[in-house]
């Protein structure tokens, strides 16, 4: 395998690898279900419509507010599983990758970039729907 790159510095789905076999792109998922789900919407998803011919691009993000707040992001850009209420966002309190009960409820991943300080309730947050 021509490996483009091993591990991202990403939560969840660290353990994340693509590269090519004989010429085929080839994308390596975590094995944790809840990281494998996250990391195919972000990754997967933008590489099978490039295989289709469709214009390469990442996953559309928009806007949301929170609804409460959230505490401060560590070194690595986290997605976390957040639904839509209230005409904003509710990030799930656990975002354990191996909790599938709080992917199934999620309808958003709240993008965090690395070192991103604490948030407030109506602070606006990047969002990418699921």
């Amino acid at each position: 395998m021509e490996r483009a790159f091993y591990k991202v510095a990403m939560r969840p789905g660290k353990p994340l690898m693509a590269g090519r076999i004989g010429g085929v792109p080839m994308l390596g998922l975590p094995g944790n279900p809840v990281s494998s789900m996250v990391c195919g919407h972000i990754f997967m998803v933008p590489l099978l419509a490039a295989m289709q011919g469709l214009p390469k691009r990442a996953l559309p993000r928009g806007t949301a507010r929170l609804v409460a707040g959230i505490t401060a992001n560590g070194p690595r850009e986290h997605y976390m599983r957040a639904e839509s209420v209230d005409g904003g966002v509710r990030v799930a309190e656990r975002q354990d990758s191996g909790l599938l009960s709080v992917l199934s409820r999620a309808d958003r991943l709240v993008v965090r970039p690395p070192n991103d300080p604490a948030r407030e309730a109506g602070d606006v947050v990047d969002v990418i729907e699921i």
